[in-house]
C-alpha cells in the first residue's frame, strides 16, 4: 500500500517528544509510519495509529527492552507539559453511581419496566427482586426508586403479556396469510404445546415471526390470536400423534381436487403410510373431546429437517444390508469412533490428552440434535487432516484404543463428503428469517443432484449414496409432486424455473399458478361495479393480463432478493400466499430451547402460566411498547 511521505502531507513530527527515538516517515491511511532510530543501521518501520503510540511502546519493549525506561520518561514528561499548559481543570473518573444520579435519575415507572425486562430476558427467577444483595444494588444505583415485590412483579408480567398479545393481534389483523409451527415438549413431568407464527410483510417482503404459546395441551391458540382463517399451513414433525390429529381434523385435500389438477396429472394421495414414531404426546385425545366443530386444523406440512435427519440416520442404515464391504468398514470405523468419543467425554486425563495432541476437542454425538453424527465425524477428519495421523495415533495409544487403519480413515473421509450436502441442505431449510416454503423443492433437487455426482467418485460409500437417494424419494416423493410446492419454488425470484429440468414438474407448477391467477381475476370481476354485459365480454380482445404478467415475471432478470416481485402485483400476492409457510419446525424447537433455560430443576414448581408469560416476553420483546 502506498505511503504518503512526510514532505507532501505533514513536515512536522506528530509526536515531537519522540524524535530522539523515532523519525516520522509518512502517513498510511489512519496510521503514521515511523522509522526506529534505535534499530539503525537496520531500517525498521513501525506503523502506529494516529491517536495511539501503543505500537511504538510495544516495539521498544520487544526489541529494545533496555530503552523502555527512556521511552516511559519521554511520555511522562510530555503528559506533564501538556497538563500544565492546559487551562481546563483535570477530568475526574466517573463513578458508577454518578451516571444514575442527578440528571440521569429515572422515574419509578421506567425503573419497574427495566427491572421486568431484566428478569425476563436474563432468565432470572422472580424471587431475585426479594434478595437482599439485589435490593441493595438497586437502591444504591437509584435511591429514589423502590424495588417491587415478587407478587407485584408477577402481576406486572401478566399485564405486560396482555399488552404484548394485543400488539401482536393488531399486527396480525393487517396480514392476509400466516403460517404456524407446532411441536410438543415434555419436562419434569409436564407436557407443553409450543406454537410460533410467521408471516411475510406485503410491502417489504421481509419475514416476521412471533412466539404465540407454550402451554399445556388444552387450549385452542389460533382462535385466541384471531388467525384461524388465515393460517395457510402448520409445520410439525412426523410424530404419529401429529399425523393422526391432522389426518382426522385437518383440511380435506380431496375437497381441493379440481379438474385442472386432473388434466396435469397432479392428483396426489395422502402420504401418511409411513408414520415415524417420536416422543408421544396425546394431541389426538385432546382433540377427540370435541365434536370436531371447534377444532379445525389447517393444512399440515411435515418438517423437512426432521425428515432429512431421519434419512441420514435411520434410512442410511439400509446401506449396510446391501454391501458387506460397506457394512464391515462402517461398523469397525464407528466402533473406534464411539470408543474415542466415550473415553474423551468421561475422563479429564483423556480430555487433556486430546487438547495437547490435537489442539481441538472431539465433539460428542447427540441423538436429539440434527446433523450431530456428521459434525462429530467431520471434526475427527479435520483433526486428522490438520494435525496429522500422529496426533490421532498418540491419542489412541494414550487411551488404549485401537488406531484407525488407512481403510477406516479413508471411509470416514468419504462418509463426511457424502453427508456434507445433507447437512448443508438441513442448515438451509431450518432457517427462519430468510427461508420460505419455495426453498424446499430446489434444495431437495440440488441435494439429489449433488448425491448423483458423488456416485462416480465414491469407492466405499456408494451404498450410502443409494440409501440416501432412496430415502429422499420415499420421504419427499409426494411433496416433490405437489403443485402448490412447485409453484412456491417458481414464485421465488432466485429459483423460478432453473432448479429442475423436469418439464412435467414445471408444467404442474405453472398450471397451478395460472389457475390461481384466473381465480383471482374471476373474484375481482365478481366484485366489480361493471354491468353484466361489460363484465361478461370484458376480457374479449384484451387477452389475459395475469398470464402476461407471469410470462414477464419469468423472463425478467434477477436483481437479488424478493424486490423484483413489486413489479408484478398479482404474482407477488400469490407468492406471499404460497411462501408464507416454513419448510421446517425449527422455530418451535428454538422456543423450547429457551423454555428449557427457564424451566430448570430449581424452578420445577414454576406455574405454566408464569413460564409462558416470561418466555413470550423474552422472545417477543420487539412487540412491546
Amino acid at each position: 500500500m502506498a505511503t504518503v511521505s512526510a514532505n507532501t502531507e505533514q513536515d512536522k513530527h506528530p509526536w515531537p517528544h519522540m524524535q530522539s527515538m523515532f523519525r516520522f516517515k509518512g502517513v498510511q491511511k489512519d496510521s503514521y509510519i515511523m522509522r526506529c532510530l534505535l534499530c539503525e543501521p537496520k531500517q525498521t518501520d513501525v506503523s502506529a495509529y494516529k491517536n495511539s503510540t501503543s505500537n511504538l511502546r510495544k516495539h521498544v519493549a520487544r526489541v529494545h527492552s533496555n530503552k523502555l525506561r527512556m521511552y516511559t520518561e519521554l511520555m511522562d514528561s510530555h503528559r506533564k507539559r501538556k497538563s500544565s499548559s492546559s487551562t481546563e481543570p483535570p477530568m475526574k473518573n466517573a463513578k458508577l453511581t454518578d451516571s444514575f444520579t442527578g440528571s440521569r435519575r429515572i422515574t419509578q415507572a421506567t425503573f419497574d419496566k427495566l427491572l421486568l425486562t431484566f428478569v425476563c430476558e436474563a432468565n432470572r427467577p422472580f424471587s431475585i427482586v426479594e434478595t437482599s444483595s439485589f435490593k441493595t444494588m438497586m437502591e444504591t444505583l437509584q435511591p429514589q426508586c423502590t424495588v417491587m415485590t415478587r407478587k407485584t412483579l408477577c402481576s406486572k408480567i401478566q399485564d405486560a403479556v396482555k399488552n404484548m398479545k394485543s400488539i401482536i393481534i393488531k399486527k396480525l389483523s393487517t396480514v392476509n396469510y400466516v403460517a404456524t409451527t407446532t411441536d410438543c415438549w415434555s419436562a419434569r413431568q409436564h407436557s407443553y404445546l409450543g406454537v410460533t407464527c410467521h408471516w411475510i410483510d406485503d410491502i417489504s417482503l421481509e419475514r416476521h415471526s412471533a412466539a404465540l404459546a407454550c402451554r399445556p395441551l388444552k387450549e385452542e391458540i389460533h382462535s385466541e390470536y384471531h388467525i384461524r382463517e388465515k393460517v395457510t399451513r402448520t409445520t410439525t414433525d412426523s410424530g404419529s400423534n401429529f399425523l393422526k390429529a391432522f389426518r382426522l381434523y385437518g383440511e380435506d385435500k380431496e375437497e381441493e381436487t379440481t379438474n385442472w389438477q386432473e388434466d396435469s396429472g397432479s392428483i396426489l394421495d395422502d402420504a401418511e403410510d409411513s408414520e415415524l414414531e417420536v416422543e408421544y404426546q396425546d394431541v389426538f385425545a385432546v382433540l377427540d373431546d370435541n365434536t370436531g366443530l371447534e377444532y379445525q386444523l389447517p393444512r399440515h406440512q411435515k418438517c423437512a429437517c426432521h425428515l432429512l435427519n431421519l434419512i441420514s440416520t435411520v434410512d442410511a442404515t439400509a446401506a449396510e444390508a446391501t454391501n458387506d464391504t460397506y457394512k464391515r468398514l462402517f461398523r469397525s470405523a464407528f466402533a473406534k469412533c464411539h470408543a474415542l468419543w466415550n473415553k474423551t467425554s468421561r475422563s479429564i486425563m483423556a480430555y487433556e490428552t486430546v487438547e495437547c495432541e490435537c489442539k481441538l476437542q472431539f465433539l460428542q454425538p447427540n441423538q436429539t440434535r440434527w446433523s450431530s453424527l456428521f459434525l462429530t465425524v467431520e471434526r475427527l477428519v479435520r483433526i486428522h487432516k490438520e494435525q496429522g495421523e500422529k496426533a490421532i495415533r498418540n491419542v489412541c495409544t494414550a487411551l488404549k484404543i485401537k488406531m484407525f487403519n488407512p481403510a477406516e480413515m479413508g471411509f470416514l473421509v468419504e462418509y463426511t463428503a457424502v453427508m456434507k450436502p445433507v447437512a448443508m441442505a438441513l442448515n438451509i431449510l431450518q432457517g427462519e428469517s430468510s427461508v420460505h416454503m419455495g426453498f424446499l423443492l430446489p434444495t431437495l433437487y440440488q441435494l439429489l443432484e449433488k448425491l448423483r455426482k458423488l456416485e462416480s467418485s465414491c469407492k466405499m460409500c456408494r451404498p450410502l449414496v443409494d440409501a440416501l437417494r432412496d430415502g429422499i424419494q420415499k420421504c419427499f416423493g409426494e411433496m416433490m409432486k405437489d403443485p402448490e410446492l412447485i409453484a412456491a419454488a417458481i414464485l421465488i425470484p432466485r429459483f423460478r424455473t432453473s432448479w429442475t429440468t423436469e418439464e412435467s414438474i414445471l408444467k404442474a407448477g405453472l398450471t397451478f399458478i395460472r389457475h390461481q391467477l384466473d381465480t383471482e381475476l374471476g373474484e375481482a370481476s365478481t366484485n366489480s361495479s361493471l354491468s353484466d354485459e361489460d363484465d361478461f365480454f370484458g376480457s374479449m380482445g384484451s387477452g389475459n393480463p395475469e398470464a402476461g404478467e407471469l410470462e414477464r415475471y419469468l423472463s425478467c432478470p434477477f436483481t437479488g432478493g424478493m424486490d423484483v416481485l413489486h413489479g408484478f402485483p398479482q404474482i407477488k400476492k400469490l407468492s406471499v400466499k404460497v411462501n408464507t409457510a416454513l419448510p421446517a419446525s425449527a422455530a418451535c424447537e428454538r422456543l423450547f430451547s429457551h423454555a428449557g433455560l427457564l424451566f430448570t430443576a430449581k424452578r420445577s414448581q414454576l406455574h405454566s402460566k408464569n413460564l409462558e408469560s416470561q418466555l413470550l416476553l423474552k422472545l417477543n420483546h420487539h412487540f412491546t411498547d
